[in-house]
């Protein structure tokens, strides 16, 4: 039998920001093909929902880590613990980030005039200074082990321009609505880290990749799914599971000879 391209059995993998939709899902998808996960995440360990994950998985394949990945003490911590546990790193997701959230203050969904410093501080801290931090310290580890993969996982939003008119239903009794300009500009910054990254490395046997998603559909409503729909020529938002099979290539030895790429699964979004 040949051997299997796509198998990840017995990788180590990190993700970063693991806690929420997406990072679950790969979570889940890697562990039942073999791997083994680290999530970084802040919440602390004592939170139900953490709680609930860690009793999901067996240890032997699965561990938590409370940290706050600004701060480069605390990613240290964190990657003592995994060398001392299981002695490799294999793969790095980066996949922490933060947009404004629905119940962002006025000033933040504003006009850009009026955009605060303190919002755009506190994005870019944690999507482009955490990401950065990651690959530093982890990618260390991987240089000394001569191998490793790095994802970074990047959003339409970084390579496009937000479609202003997709949010009209949020301006509704004259309110003021824009998709606020920080999270584009944290997820550009994302190409530019991992092509400087991927020819740095790439004679460390270190692969490091882009991979960009469309909006992932998350009961949001149906004002805002009929709006952004219409944009998508598949016309629907991206399934959560249908980014475990790009991630999966990525992280194999399917993609041994791709470094510095960006792997778009948008429906055809940024084809138009």
């Amino acid at each position: 039998m040949p051997n299997d391209i796509f198998s990840i059995s017995n990788k180590v993998f990190i993700i970063t920001g693991g806690m929420g939709q997406l990072g679950q899902t790969f979570i889940h998808n890697i562990i039942l093909r073999g791997g083994k996960v680290v999530v970084l995440d802040i919440f602390d360990i004592k939170q139900t929902k953490v709680s609930d994950l860690i009793n999901k998985y067996d240890n032997t394949n699965f561990l938590y880590i409370c940290t706050d990945i600004t701060e480069k003490t605390k990613i240290k911590f964190a990657v003592d613990q995994i060398i001392n546990m299981w002695g490799k790193i294999d793969v790095l997701i980066n996949n922490a980030a933060l947009d404004s959230p629905p119940n962002a203050p006025e000033s933040e969904v504003g006009p850009f005039e009026e955009y605060p410093e303190t919002s755009y501080d506190r994005i870019m801290d944690v999507n482009v200074k955490g990401t950065f931090l990651c690959c530093q310290l982890i990618g260390k580890i991987m240089v000394q082990q001569k191998r490793g993969v790095i994802i970074n996982i990047s959003s339409i939003y970084g390579l496009v321009s937000p479609r202003q008119d997709i949010y009209d239903f949020r301006r509704k009794d004259d309110k003021t609505f824009f998709k606020p300009i920080t999270y584009s500009i944290s997820k550009s910054s994302i190409y530019n880290l991992t092509k400087y990254l991927a020819t740095y490395w790439a004679k460390k046997n270190i692969r490091v990749n882009t991979l960009t998603l469309a909006g992932i559909f998350n009961d949001q409503p149906q004002e805002f799914l009929d709006a952004y729909t219409k944009h998508v020529p598949c016309g629907r938002m991206l399934d959560v599971e249908e980014a475990v099979g790009p991630m999966l290539f990525l992280a194999s030895d399917a993609s041994s000879y791709m470094t510095g790429s960006n792997l778009i699964v948008d429906g055809g979004w940024t084809a138009w």
